[in-house]
């Protein structure tokens, strides 16, 4: 009898133990991390040179069928139709390089993003076993925590973690 009242204290104490649970606004961790600020500024000036290098082409296209169109009207019909065709060639091959190259700047962005949510996933991760965490549990939109006490809330000091490690 005393064996079974011991084992069943001994359940109801490890049943009581909660282990230490703490969590992160994911969103707010992502918004202040200052290597993701600059990913995002250097990927928002690469789309901008890119769009200025599209708009470039564009436009030296246009006038070269301008050009085109006013020789066109001079030209017998079937050399006519022949030039034509060579130009939408051109404008197609382009076109093709400029989705191409636009495909694997967002390719280069999305790699480079997972890397850093990796990071992220890693620094969380050392950071509660280094801290004796259970759990630390996703907040912010799309986030697991509908609920927790500021004390839980771990968000700024793996922020300050990632930043501080950033730096060097």
């Amino acid at each position: 009898m005393k064996k079974i009242i011991l084992a069943l204290a001994c359940i109801g104490l490890v049943g009581c133990q909660q282990g230490k649970m703490g969590y992160v606004d994911n969103v707010k961790l992502m918004n202040e991390y200052q290597e993701k600020i600059d990913l995002e500024a250097q990927f928002n000036s690469k789309v901008e040179a890119f769009g200025k290098k599209r708009d470039s082409i564009q436009q030296a296209f246009q006038v070269k069928a301008q050009a085109f169109q006013t020789k066109a009207q001079k030209m017998a019909q079937s050399k006519a139709q022949e030039e034509y065709a060579q130009l939408q060639q051109e404008s197609q091959s382009i076109g093709q390089l400029l989705q191409q190259e636009e495909q694997q700047l967002q390719i280069a962005s999305q790699t480079q993003m997972d890397e850093l949510v990796n990071k992220v996933k890693e620094e969380i991760k050392a950071f509660g076993e280094a801290n004796s965490f259970n759990y630390i549990l996703g907040g912010g939109e799309g986030g697991s925590v509908l609920y927790g006490t500021d004390a839980d809330n771990l968000t700024d000091e793996i922020i300050k973690i990632l930043n501080d490690s950033y730096k060097k």
